[in-house]
């Protein structure tokens, strides 16, 4: 991993007026007004008023990105002009386009906010000789405008490649979550337009502290003596989109990010940090959203078939005490013993799928003294391990997809503590001494997060990990439309 050299400065948790301070130095610094002379083509419809003209270009849904919004927009101000009005009209359309100039600060491209539409030069022209323009042209800038700052919006707050919110869903509207529509409709009302606008982004701390270095690095810090390469900018990038696409409303979480090998118990008052072993490359560890809602000490496991078929079984053939060693033994799918003689090993060689083996609990139990459950598709469990040793390594891809945490018994005793049921903890410590199977069902269930981040703030100092799984060439790719990525450099 490697720590940027400007990331020194300590990390607040709002930022919103910093940011904004910033856009409003930019604005008055670089926007000025120059006469309009660039031919616009425009749809060959007939120009009357300009509800009329904004009603039949949004006919055209296929020009804009999120077409069903735009309708419910223009529907509710009863399709009047939202952003183009005369210079002695106030409207935040400056702001807007502002912010639309400066979205790198947010991790995101200026070219998908329709950059060759949305001109200072045109607006200019439209606001200075606003009855000289017609209505098609006011109409047609108006609602570019706004269908670049919905894009914006739903950007900040859903990601553009939110793999649960695609675009169409997100234009649909997603119930019980922001629509982008109402709150432009809101921040367009809002005193301060701007903080309004990007206060959609996510909240949590990882996702603030990520931010605000990005402000920093792309605006306060751009043309000073700190230099930070376009590759760790676009990374920083890479993982806030990663960010806005967990939920992090949950004041009490535990959080592992497969890069740092690091487990994270968040609570509204403090963290704790534990070590851990994740999926090697061939076996990737999956990111996912679950709830833990028990675990057992002195766990008996049941060998997933790939490691039963690879590994169990060649090992057994290649030494017939291997399987009694270690606790293991095998079953045919009714539930039958399988007695392990060299022609067993060779029949369930031959058709291992119609096998199964479990091993025990005992010292070398592959999920060591204690197993965290929570339910998920990939059958991937959080456990503690008989192979300590492994967690004095730096990189600590080894598992076949569970994750292995260090001091698993106080990571127990830590949920206990947090679920009411703290006077428990020394029976969960015994259970495990003493390999004894028992089962401890929480009272309420903790939110887990298993998650992928190569670039994080860790106190105070922006952190970069190795993309063990190589993970960020990919959606660099496809935030920022290149075929050469830079975060590889």
């Amino acid at each position: 991993m490697k720590a940027l050299s400007v990331s020194f400065f300590k990390v607040k948790r709002h930022f919103a007026g910093v940011a904004t301070a910033l856009l409003v130095v930019l604005f008055f610094t670089s926007v000025k007004a120059v006469s309009y002379k660039a031919p616009v083509i425009l749809p060959a419809v007939q120009d009357t008023s300009v509800s009329s003209s904004v009603k039949a270009l949004l006919a055209n849904g296929a020009a804009y990105y999120y077409p069903a919004s735009l309708q419910r927009f223009y529907m509710q101000n009863g399709y009047s002009l939202a952003w183009v009005k005369p210079e002695t009209v106030k409207a935040h359309s400056w702001e807007a386009m502002l912010l639309l100039d400066c979205v790198i600060q947010f991790g995101l491209n200026h070219a998908d906010y329709h950059p060759q539409e949305l001109q200072y030069d045109r607006l200019h022209f439209l606001t200075e000789h606003f009855d000289k323009a017609t209505n098609l042209e006011k109409a047609a800038y108006d609602i570019m405008l706004t269908d670049a700052m919905l894009a914006f919006m739903n950007n900040l707050h859903y990601g553009k490649l939110n793999p649960n919110y695609v675009a169409g869903k997100v234009d649909e509207g997603v119930k019980g979550n922001m629509r982008a529509d109402s709150a432009l409709a809101a921040a367009l009302v809002d005193k301060d337009f701007m903080s309004a606008a990007i206060n959609v982004q996510p909240q949590s701390a990882a996702y603030v502290s990520l931010q605000y270095h990005m402000h920093l690095l792309t605006g306060l810090y751009t043309g000073d003596c700190y230099e930070t390469s376009e590759g760790d900018l676009r990374k920083m990038a890479v993982n806030m989109e990663r960010l806005r696409w967990i939920n992090n409303d949950e004041p009490y979480n535990i959080t592992i990010n497969i890069p740092s090998y690091t487990l994270t118990v968040h609570k509204p008052d403090t963290t704790y940090r534990f070590k851990v072993i994740v999926g090697k490359p061939e076996a990737p560890t999956p990111t996912l959203e679950s709830a833990i809602s028990h675990f057992t000490t002195a766990p008996e496991w049941k060998v997933p078939q790939k490691i039963f078929a690879k590994e169990t079984l060649p090992k057994a053939l290649k030494n017939i005490d291997y399987l009694e060693n270690s606790h293991y033994a095998i079953y045919s799918n009714s539930g039958k013993y399988i007695e392990p003689t060299r022609g067993n090993i060779l029949a369930a060689l031959r058709n291992p799928s119609g096998y199964y083996a479990r091993q025990s609990s005992g010292c070398d139990n592959s999920l060591g003294a204690i197993v965290f459950r929570f339910p998920n598709v990939y059958d991937v469990y959080l456990h503690d391990t008989p192979e300590q040793k492994l967690f004095a390594k730096t990189d600590r891809a080894f598992s076949h997809g569970c994750i292995r945490v260090e001091n698993a018994g106080k990571l127990a005793g830590l949920i206990l503590q947090e679920d009411g049921s703290g006077n428990k903890a020394p029976e969960v410590y015994r259970a495990m001494k003493n390999y004894q199977t028992k089962t401890f069902t929480l009272k309420k269930t903790v939110p887990i997060k298993v998650i992928y981040l190569t670039s994080e703030v860790v106190d105070g100092y922006v952190v970069m990990y190795n993309d063990i799984y190589n993970l960020d060439k990919r959606l660099e790719m496809a935030l920022y439309n290149v075929e050469q990525p830079l975060t590889m450099q």
